[in-house]
């Protein structure tokens, strides 16, 4: 049986999980509302406070959904009540990010600037030379930072670019004159 699936989901203060027809579970915290979708396979049961998972049998398709839906409920759970956050770092001469309103402007060294604007539920912020991506959805978060990443990712050299902070760059030895 699969550990993750299994475990039951805690319900925090201040949360609603309602689930309709087809498997669709809404969430609602204070931070805001969240709802999906899951596999019609799954069985989602609200008991004291807690969301458990069931699935109907043992083969290998329904086992995978098991532990992915409860991982899926439980970010929602997660992400209506703390939020998440990723933090990208900027390093470079003259490399830098500006926030006007809900665009966020990348310089570089590009001939152009690079002017991004904020998908629906994440926010970017500028702090020095980091841009933090925060909101509740975690798939979203994720795939805004990975987009911001992209636009320069860190090079082995220098380590020139935008990396997460807690990405490590392996540096390369550049080439060396000859003798």
């Amino acid at each position: 049986m699969s550990r993750i699936g299994r475990m039951p989901i805690a319900i925090p203060d201040g949360v609603n999980v309602s689930v309709a027809e087809n498997n669709t579970v809404t969430v609602k915290g204070p931070k805001g509302e969240l709802t999906r979708e899951f596999p019609k396979e799954m069985t989602i049961d609200q008991k004291d406070g807690n969301i458990e998972i069931t699935r109907p049998n043992d083969e290998k398709k329904e086992r995978a959904l098991h532990g992915l839906t409860r991982a899926l409920l439980h970010n929602m759970v997660v992400g209506v009540t703390d939020g998440f956050t990723k933090t990208l770092e900027i390093n470079g001469v003259g490399y830098r990010a500006e926030k006007k309103g809900n665009v966020l402007t990348l310089h570089l060294g590009y001939s152009h600037n690079i002017e991004m604007t904020d998908p629906e539920g994440v926010e970017t912020k500028v702090d020095g030379n980091k841009i933090l991506v925060s909101g509740i959805d975690k798939e979203a978060v994720g795939q805004w930072a990975a987009d911001i990443r992209s636009k320069r990712g860190p090079e082995p050299y220098k380590g020139k670019g935008i990396k997460y902070d807690y990405e490590h760059i392996r540096r390369k030895v550049g080439k060396t004159g000859k003798k």
